[in-house]
């Protein structure tokens, strides 16, 4: 039962990746799903409970483990870990999906969707941000204690900077798919401009 509770959210989750979820109805659930319309429901109550699981499932709760994982004393080079952990489970999800068409651009537009309809999603996604501003707050300020990085910088600033670096990717650029291996090389040169210079 449970391998086909999965086997649903992920073709439930490749549904929408593609299509939408404005767009894609319970017929074409059922047919994506080779499933009756009872069955479908067995397991989740409407498509509401079923994309909000989709959700929940593939990004949410990803990021929640990532942050979790991240030691209060932690450095600024524990969190990029953290981040690109996160990263690279988005980055395979996208790969398990049976239609290779579909990009990161598909899940920016999908996520979209979900936090403006579903209130209750975009409030956990929130604090999910804003756990992870003050997470790098504090790897920030636990490098400068550390001697590690310079302490001249404004650790509101730049934790906003490493908050954003996932926010580079830009559609209208004509980049449908983000370059993960880019995106850690980022955090990596932005921790670089922010080491203290060793002295001669």
């Amino acid at each position: 039962m449970k391998d086909r509770k999965e086997f649903i959210i992920r073709k439930a989750m490749e549904l929408y990746a593609l299509k939408g979820y404005q767009n894609v109805s319970i017929t074409d659930l059922q047919f994506a799903l080779d499933m009756g319309r009872g069955t479908l429901y067995y397991y989740f109550h409407n498509q509401d409970e079923l994309f909000l699981t989709c959700m929940e499932k593939y990004f949410l709760e990803p990021k929640q483990r990532a942050l979790n994982s991240v030691p209060e004393d932690a450095g600024i080079e524990r969190m990029i870990a953290a981040i690109t952990d996160y990263l690279h489970c988005l980055e395979e999800t996208l790969m398990t999906f049976d239609n290779k068409t579909i990009n990161t651009s598909n899940v920016n537009d999908l996520m979209f969707t979900a936090y403006s309809k579903f209130p209750s999603l975009h409030r956990k996604a929130q604090r999910l941000a804003l756990k992870e501003l003050e997470l790098w707050r504090k790897a920030i300020y636990a490098d400068q204690r550390a001697g590690l990085v310079r302490r001249d910088i404004n650790r509101d600033q730049i934790a906003l900077m490493f908050t954003h670096v996932k926010n580079t990717f830009d559609p209208a650029l004509g980049q449908t798919q983000m370059n993960f291996s880019l995106l850690t090389k980022t955090y990596s040169e932005l921790h670089n401009l922010l080491k203290k210079e060793e002295k001669m």
